[in-house]
């Protein structure tokens, strides 16, 4: 049986990556926060990675994703999301043991008019983006035997994120704005962790080019936040009980303290076509997310 190492226990994908080691036959030994804090000192929390019981691969799962408060606490972001991961790679790699490390859409600058490769050249436009930059950076120094999987725009069904913000919103109210020039593709977290799991025992059995950089995310049409509010809405039109109205407004009009990518859409098709794995459309990624609500409800 492979054993996998996770970083993380209570975050969504960290959730998503348990649930799905129990249906895929992978014994998951996840870590939380009181076992593995990520704001440690490099020392501590490689001693933790050398005192794991035996694994086949890691799997970071847990990050510092508050990207406007990273524009303050910009030490915690850096040493959660920059020294964290090349701790556990120097670690990692003195026990000859694999990591898939996830990253964001958020190294980019959103400049772009067609979907992000992973080898462009990164330039990121908030201090969050700039602290998972050096993260990758840091881990593929220390451990070669890594794979980085940026992706985009995560949630669940049950989690703090965007679609149940949304949800909760929409108890009170029958109209919302919602920006509507930041474009992406939203990511639901299970297929997140089915494609963490497929490059994982991928770079355990040694499989040509299965190391490196891949992007991860629902496909589909581009879409915005204020796309997404309205399908979200639609979707779950009868639970809600009645109509919710997105009013779709430019950035400017909702400032925040981090400037967020108004173009980071990225192209998937390296993962998909060295792992063999075609990726679900974001709208097949929602439908399922709105079902494990429901089943959580």
């Amino acid at each position: 049986m492979t054993h996998i190492t996770i970083i993380g226990k209570t975050g969504q994908l960290a959730r998503a990556l348990i649930r799905e080691g129990k249906v895929s036959g992978v014994e998951v030994h996840s870590l939380d926060r009181a076992a593995c804090d990520l704001t440690w000192s490099s020392a501590k929390i490689e001693s933790v990675i050398d005192s794991l019981p035996e694994t086949d691969a890691i799997i970071i799962a847990a990050a510092y994703t508050a990207v406007d408060k990273a524009e303050t606490e910009q030490n915690t972001a850096l040493a959660v999301n920059a020294q964290a991961p090349g701790a556990i790679g120097r670690a990692a790699k003195k026990r000859k043991t694999p990591v898939v490390h996830i990253s964001t859409d958020y190294v980019f600058a959103g400049e772009s008019d067609a979907p992000y490769r992973p080898e462009e050249e990164l330039s990121p436009i908030n201090f969050y983006g700039l602290s998972k930059a050096k993260g990758e950076t840091a881990l593929m120094t220390a451990q070669p035997q890594s794979t980085i999987l940026r992706t985009s725009w995560v949630y669940d069904g049950t989690g703090k994120n965007f679609l149940t913000t949304m949800l909760k919103l929409a108890q009170t109210r029958t109209e919302l704005n919602v920006v509507c020039d930041q474009i992406g593709r939203p990511t639901f977290a299970g297929d997140l962790a089915k494609a963490s799991f497929r490059a994982a025992k991928a770079i355990i059995d040694n499989q040509e080019g299965a190391t490196g950089i891949f992007h991860v995310s629902n496909t589909g049409d581009p879409i915005s936040w204020a796309d997404f509010a309205s399908e979200i809405f639609d979707i779950s039109a009868d639970s809600i009980g009645h109509k919710v109205t997105v009013s779709p407004i430019p950035s400017v009009d909702y400032p925040t303290p981090a400037k967020r990518p108004a173009w980071s859409v990225l192209d998937v098709s390296k993962f998909e076509n060295r792992f063999d794995c075609k990726l679900p459309h974001w709208q097949d990624g929602l439908n399922r997310a709105i079902l494990e609500r429901n089943m959580e409800a």
